[in-house]
């Protein structure tokens, strides 16, 4: 097995005005590329040497695992299936939309609440299913090695979940996952 690492993208542009992002496409914002940098420099300091650097094609992921790659010295490969999950008709949507659009399907996590099934949206079942692909080709690649996946919240999420041999709703329950947290699995 790999020694995976994962870690969520800094703040972008609409984590700042409270918008539902999922798969647009946004910068990160200047606390973002604060953020990026940081984290960086925390991961060079640690010494561990990444075999590999994953990110998903997503700009506030690719910028942050770019800086990361940049300030350690390995190259970043794009993997889109680290993209974050569709949110649906709920992207570019603020946060406050989701009762409207979501009704009684959420689930409430820490910090966080979970819209389960909305038009468009790809399904936590799916998403799950993603992670675990993700994790066995990360595994079978780079087997004893360290590897970095930078990514998103849900995706993130799931990455947990599918690595602990949880349900995907236990994941949700998970601790926060926040702006350039780097979490072991």
């Amino acid at each position: 097995m790999a020694h995976i690492h994962i870690c969520r993208h800094g703040q972008d542009m609409d984590n700042v005005h409270g918008i539902l992002n999922g798969r647009r496409n946004e910068p990160l914002s200047e606390l973002g590329r604060s953020q990026a940098a940081t984290v960086a420099d925390k991961i060079k300091v640690r010494g561990i040497r990444y075999a590999a650097i994953y990110s998903s094609p997503l700009q506030r992921a690719l910028e942050t695992a770019s800086v990361i790659g940049a300030a350690v010295g390995v190259p970043v490969h794009v993997r889109p299936d680290l993209i974050e999950r569709d949110f649906g008709v709920l992207s570019g949507r603020p946060y406050a939309d989701i009762p409207k659009y979501a009704g009684d399907k959420v689930l409430k996590g820490d910090n966080v609440l979970f819209f389960l099934d909305v038009d468009g949206c790809e399904t936590f079942d799916k998403c799950y299913e993603r992670a675990q692909g993700v994790l066995a080709d990360v595994n079978a690649r780079h087997a004893g090695e360290h590897v970095l996946l930078v990514c998103h919240g849900d995706i993130g999420k799931m990455l947990q979940a599918a690595h602990a041999q949880m349900e995907w709703q236990e994941g949700l329950r998970l601790p926060y996952f926040a702006n350039t947290e780097v979490i072991e699995l």
